[in-house]
């Protein structure tokens, strides 16, 4: 099928060579059947050119995807959904408590906590009966962005301030017992290693191996409306000023639809959908 090496244009502008692997692991993941994986895969084989970028191959798969399965094609879009939550981040803070929530914690976005020697808006507080996790979520909206050691430090530095700061939590004082710093995109290696020595927990679109986002996403069945094929982006982004950011939200209230304007054909195929992603 790939019978020669191809070098390609990754997002950060760097050449690699073309890995048919990675791109059959990204299909399996999304839920794609082994006979859809081995047609998309037979089809980039013929159009695939030396110094084609990522983005265009991930485009044209897509693509094929979204005429064979919605659904799939909407999980395999998961990345670039997520990047689409922008530009403010907010959103981003939300899916995160959201996924935390699924998990079984409390959660609490844009928490202002007293530390030792400055006050913090923390981006998402999570807590159960034996946790207090103070999340820092570092948002990009354009792949290839990388987050860096500065960010790690600049982190690692806020919660030391606020290490042994007392938190109010449904009347009772509480102390963190963890830091972490989530991130949209990847982690430079600088980063991974300070944040390794400094105690810094890391959470990226594909670190760490395990529990990393991509993960926590399909383990808690967040999918945020970005990720819909069946609206269009200005309609995504609406959404999203109203404050409607996962899909399991329309699904429990589909008069959340209202402001699309959709009509009764329309709106039914974006449910169809929305049952499809989130029951997958």
């Amino acid at each position: 099928m790939f019978d020669e090496k191809i070098l390609i244009e990754k997002a950060t502008g760097e050449k690699e060579y073309f890995d048919p692997t990675k791109l059959e692991n990204s299909l399996l993941r999304s839920g794609a059947n082994t006979a859809i994986v081995d047609e998309v895969l037979e089809e980039i084989s013929k159009k695939i050119t030396p110094g084609m970028t990522t983005k265009h191959i991930y485009t044209y798969a897509f693509s094929l995807l979204n005429k064979k399965d919605k659904p799939v094609a909407a999980n395999y879009s998961t990345r670039r959904a997520v990047m689409d939550l922008g530009p403010s981040g907010f959103p981003f803070e939300n899916l995160i408590a959201h996924m935390y929530m699924e998990m079984g914690y409390r959660t609490h976005v844009g928490r202002r906590i007293r530390g030792k020697c400055s006050e913090h808006e923390v981006d998402v507080l999570a807590y159960n009966e034996e946790e207090v996790i103070l999340i820092e979520a570092k948002f990009h909206n354009q792949l290839g962005m990388r987050t860096d050691t500065k960010v790690a430090l600049y982190v690692r530095a806020r919660y030391e301030d606020l290490e042994n700061a007392e938190i109010m939590l449904e009347g009772r004082k509480r102390k963190m017992t963890e830091g972490c710093l989530f991130t949209n995109t990847k982690f430079t290696k600088g980063a991974i290693d300070y944040a390794s020595c400094a105690g810094v927990n890391l959470v990226g679109w594909n670190y760490p191996a395990k529990d990393n986002l991509n993960d926590l996403i399909e383990k808690t069945n967040i999918h945020p409306v970005t990720s819909l094929t069946s609206i269009s982006k200005a309609q995504k982004l609406l959404l999203l000023e109203q404050g409607v950011v996962l899909l399991k939200n329309i699904k429990k209230n589909e008069n959340l639809l209202g402001p699309l304007g959709l009509s009764s054909e329309k709106r039914k195929k974006v449910l169809d959908e929305i049952n499809q992603v989130c029951n997958d």
